[in-house]
């Protein structure tokens, strides 16, 4: 079976929140017809999906930011609050960097947009259940420009070495361990070390809360 298709022949369980029936329903069927790929849940709105979810524990939940009602913003913050495990990826027409820094900080791993293609979306989804934090091309272009060109900041700025910010907008890129490895030319092993101290300095435990927090703390405005 290929990668895309599953993780160690593990089925990975995905709940739908979207507005939109018809986008829904096709999400539904692509999951479920896809080996390795199970759709447990299609909600139209948040308030259902918190209150449905409750009792369902989903591996990644394919989040629309635009809903009706609680905002899927406000539904990541509830969900989270109830499953620290929930991984979230927002899918979204939107390209505004508001609402992408948003969805960091509320605990989003990952931000595509709506028309990515279906056999992307499953990578993403495989992606995100690895570990990862894969971002629509567009999307990853906006973080890198507003990481490379932060505003200034009074405030007490956390201070990353040359490498570990390098290493940093790798992560933002999506890439994995292993290829970061190898675009720089040194060991998994000293790739870990470098990330183990980025997160030690800003004081987080997952890529998406590393890239939040620091772009916050050098004054991007987000």
């Amino acid at each position: 079976m290929s990668e895309t298709g599953s993780a160690n022949d593990q089925i990975i369980r995905i709940a739908v929140v979207e507005d939109d029936r018809m986008v829904r329903e096709v999400l539904g069927i692509l999951l479920n017809g896809t080996p390795g790929f199970s759709c447990i849940a299609l909600y139209g709105n948040g308030e259902d999906a918190v209150s449905g979810l409750q009792t369902m524990n989903p591996d990644v939940v394919l989040m629309d930011i635009n809903l009706p009602g609680m905002s899927g913003i406000e539904c990541i913050l509830s969900l989270k609050a109830m499953n620290h495990s929930m991984l979230f990826i927002m899918l979204t027409v939107f390209e505004d960097s508001d609402a992408i820094f948003q969805s960091l900080s509320a605990g989003a791993s990952g931000y595509l947009l709506k028309q990515t293609p279906p056999a992307k979306l499953l990578e993403a989804i495989l992606d995100v259940y690895k570990g990862g934090s894969p971002m629509s091309r567009e999307i990853a272009r906006k973080v890198v420009q507003s990481f490379q060109h932060p505003a200034s900041y009074s405030g007490n700025e956390i201070k990353l070495t040359k490498r570990e910010e390098e290493i940093l907008l790798h992560l933002v890129k999506g890439l994995f361990y292993k290829e970061i490895a190898s675009l720089l030319f040194i060991s998994m092993d000293t790739v870990r070390t470098h990330i183990r101290h980025i997160y030690e300095k800003l004081q987080v435990r997952t890529r998406s809360e590393a890239i939040y927090k620091y772009m916050n703390k050098q004054g991007t405005g987000y």
